[in-house]
């Protein structure tokens, strides 16, 4: 009888195990026909390119991904070449006729807001309107930057205060957790411009900023990870958008309702109207639903993880720099103060601060936060201006630090070199003295994007980013933990750089010269 329904049970268990087996090999199947079928077979591959070996690639490219790009950049110079994820193929351009293929294509055929939608899953992460209609983009692009000037004494104090808060001046060399550090200056300065005193201050909103943007960052790395017919699925468990909203509801609320409701009752304005983010917003709207609590705190959100990761990381990079770098730090103090001295603490005196602005600039250069980007989604079958025909629904993007490293463009390229560019701003005519700031967009060096769709909180983050290192060089002396010379490992995932978030910068009250 017991041998009997083990039988039974046995039997059982293989059916099921049959039935649940079906769909699998069916997959399989469709995905190989595909592959076999696919246009993508006529652009070289980077790694494994079999149906089932290349998720060998695709597991290497989490980890090493860099090292991927800069291998089909030395292999295919000039071509598209593809690398395996573990969803996708990605498509892969190198070299200025590629970037101008993108800088030139139109937005129906090859797109950035789907592939935003892809890379960061915005859906999820960001919620749905500011998916569906980025009008705090236009916010950015226009009276975000347009105010710098009027309110960069804001940007300044906040500097200040913030450094006095989390990088004391102390006459002893005390060790800072150099990320964690600059985040916290990061995020109290910008929301310093973008919803004043006291809030930016508020340890808790200051804090809800942070997880928000590092849990965007993570929660789409983790979506990422799963085939598409998983990712909604996923999704909806990882989403961040909703939580967080219901928190900052606590701290942005009264504010916003406060301010909805004087915008109703003078409709034509009034004097003592606020220059802030909140202001911007309702002015770069037309539609009634975005001029609600909850459209507005998602916006102010959306804008904080946009303005505090790729600052904290750069800034970041540049310390390290900096620290490894001492017999640099003189030049960059005495031009410092000479502007200052004619300027003030002014966006004017940040623009004529040429070695600064060229130091942060090659530290951008050899570690750029992305080793992909100008990353797009063909709408439509793309042809490039070489032939190559890249079909639809594919993701692509420029090997942009391997760019970046290019000897062609940058000679004794992986050396740093950090008035590289500032050499280059002496040349003829004002035209050069303007294209290698650090804020410009170049065919050769590829880190804010190029085009229409280029950072449009460049010059924000830029000048934000000068004022706090230049504030470092003038009050503080740096060096790296027991005096080491060995710049901190970068942490990699897919095609991210990211500064080691762990290392400590000591930080002592500058002596004098």
């Amino acid at each position: 009888m017991m041998r009997s329904l083990l039988d039974q049970d046995s039997s059982s268990f293989s059916t099921i195990s049959f039935l649940l087996c079906i769909p699998v090999v069916t997959y399989g199947a469709w995905k190989y026909v595909e592959a076999k079928r696919s246009p993508l077979n006529a652009i070289p591959t980077v790694g494994h390119s079999g149906v089932l070996t290349s998720y060998i690639t695709a597991f290497r490219w989490l980890r090493h991904g860099t090292e991927l790009l800069q291998e089909g950049y030395d292999k295919y110079p000039g071509k598209a070449f593809k690398v395996a994820t573990i969803s996708k193929w990605i498509v892969i351009l190198g070299g200025k006729e590629h970037v101008d293929d993108i800088r030139r294509v139109s937005d129906d055929v090859v797109s950035f807001r789907k592939a935003l939608e892809e890379t960061t899953q915005t859906r999820y992460t960001l919620g749905r309107r500011p998916d569906d209609d980025p009008y705090h983009v236009a916010t950015i692009r226009t009276p975000l930057t347009r105010n710098l000037s009027s309110r960069f004494d804001d940007i300044r104090d906040e500097i200040v205060e913030s450094f006095k808060d989390y990088i004391p001046l102390t006459e002893e060399w005390t060790p800072v957790t150099a990320y964690d550090a600059l985040m916290h200056i990061v995020c109290r300065t910008s929301n310093r411009y973008f919803v004043g005193l006291p809030l930016c201050r508020d340890p808790g909103y200051r804090s809800l900023n942070e997880r928000f943007t590092i849990t965007v960052v993570i929660s789409a790395r983790i979506i990422n990870c799963f085939p598409d017919f998983l990712k909604p699925l996923v999704g909806r468990y990882l989403t961040p958008a909703p939580g967080s909203v219901k928190e900052a509801l606590k701290y942005l609320g009264p504010t916003l309702e406060e301010r909805l409701g004087q915008e109703t009752r003078h409709r034509a304005g009034w004097d003592e109207r606020p220059n802030d983010l909140i202001t911007w917003l309702l002015d770069t709207t037309t539609q009634d639903y975005h001029r609600t609590i909850y459209d507005l705190v998602l916006r102010i959100l959306t804008v904080n993880f946009g303005a505090i990761h790729t600052s904290t990381l750069t800034l970041t990079h540049a310390l390290y720099d900096l620290a490894i770098h001492p017999e640099y730090i003189k030049v960059m103090r005495e031009e410092a103060e000479a502007v200052i001295a004619e300027e003030g603490w002014t966006k004017v005196a940040m623009q004529k601060m040429r070695k600064i602005d060229s130091f942060l600039k090659e530290s951008q250069r050899l570690n750029n936060v992305g080793s992909l980007l100008m990353v797009r989604k063909t709408l439509k079958n793309w042809t490039l201006s070489d032939g190559t025909l890249i079909p639809t629904g594919v993701l692509i993007g420029v090997a942009s630090d391997a760019m970046n490293k290019d000897e062609a463009s940058f000679p004794d390229a992986l050396t740093f070199k950090p008035f590289r560019f500032a050499e280059m701003r002496n040349g003829d005519g004002g035209l050069d003295s303007v294209k290698h700031q650090m804020v410009s967009l170049d065919i050769d060096h590829i880190v804010f994007g190029h085009g229409r769709h280029a950072c449009p909180g460049r010059f924000f983050a830029v000048n934000e980013i000068k004022a706090m290192f230049a504030h470092i060089i003038l009050n503080y002396d740096v060096q790296l933990e027991n005096k080491s010379m060995e710049r901190p490992k970068n942490m990699y995932f897919e095609g991210m750089k990211s500064p080691n978030q762990k290392a400590k910068v000591m930080f002592r009250k500058r002596k004098v010269d």
